[in-house]
């Protein structure tokens, strides 16, 4: 079984029959059930520092090295120890990530991911991992994004993460108000109940399916914004496009234009309600819908193809 499921399967974590859980030799079998046991929460603290689900597989892989070299008679919480490892290893990508977004072709949005109804059934959770909330995510500084997160989603003590990040308890708390006084600024407003949301979700997507040029102006809040992120490699807005007008009329003519066989499904992605596009069977593309106050106040159209490939199966996110 391979545990990580990184693009660059070097090591993997293996079970069953003699040898279980080595690595290079070595045994790690207390290793590999701790890291099996906390492995989620590992991925969804990687992806929400990071946006992307590929490079916090990544972010997992470095963590295990580490960890399978750990003394485990040392560790006393082994979840914590696990975190922090997760922590380290993933502020280091994303200040790698941060200078790749300044040459990336577009609007950069967090890679989709396919999720269960127990994330959204987690609010704060799900407000978490959602587009709009991740994107707000992105304007605060790698430490500052990494003491949010562990704070305001995994209420980690700021012993340990001061541990994690490097820094004083004192100097993490001060971190930390000044995160959370810059989200609480540009935090989405509140959402509606799953029933009502699905409600908004059904008229959208009929006005969609039909070209009903009307009916997506009543579904549009006056100030919902589309971004698009093609990646360069397929065709998006390359700018945001605000205003109920300029996104009804941009969806309408754009979708009338294509040429292939299009199909809408409704998926929960991030946590959230999103429609999948399929264009003669193949997906094309994700978006993700915002719903305030009963209008929609988003759209986060993905069609870059290297942010699509979690959209196969349900990834599992746990706080």
């Amino acid at each position: 079984m391979t545990v990580i499921g990184s693009r660059d399967q070097g090591a993997d974590v293996t079970s069953g029959g003699e040898g279980r859980g080595e690595v290079g030799g070595r045994g790690t079998g207390a290793a590999t059930e701790d890291f099996l046991a906390h492995r989620n929460l590992l991925f969804t603290v990687a992806y929400e520092m990071l946006g992307s689900a590929a490079d916090a597989e990544d972010v997992l892989q470095e963590t295990w090295l580490r960890w399978a070299g750990v003394d485990l008679a040392e560790v006393r919480d082994r979840r914590a120890y696990l975190v922090r490892i997760t922590t380290r290893q993933a502020l280091t990508r994303l200040r790698t990530l941060g200078r790749r977004k300044e040459s990336y072709v577009g609007s950069w949005l967090p890679e989709p991911l396919l999720t269960s109804p127990d994330v959204a059934e987690d609010l704060e959770l799900a407000d978490s991992v959602s587009m709009a909330m991740m994107l707000v995510m992105e304007t605060l500084a790698p430490t500052e994004r990494a003491v949010f997160v562990l704070r305001e989603v995994f209420d980690v003590g700021y012993d340990e993460i001061a541990e994690a990040v490097g820094k004083s308890p004192t100097a993490v708390r001060q971190i930390a108000h000044r995160a959370r006084a810059h989200v609480a600024a540009r935090r989405p407003r509140g959402a509606l109940s799953p029933q009502r949301t699905r409600h908004v979700l059904n008229a959208f997507r009929r006005a969609v399916e039909t070209g009903d040029l009307q009916g997506l102006l009543d579904v549009l809040a006056p100030d919902v914004v589309l971004l698009g992120d093609g990646g360069g490699i397929k065709q998006a807005v390359l700018r945001p496009v605000v205003g109920a007008d300029k996104v009804a009329r941009l969806l309408h003519g754009g979708l009338r234009k294509v040429p292939a066989a299009l199909t809408l499904r409704p998926a929960l992605v991030n946590g959230g309600p999103a429609l999948v596009l399929h264009l003669d069977g193949e997906l094309d593309s994700v978006l993700a819908i915002r719903v305030d106050d009963g209008l929609v106040t988003g759209l986060y159209a993905v069609r870059n193809p290297e942010k699509l490939s979690h959209m196969e199966q349900e990834i599992p996110l746990r706080r």
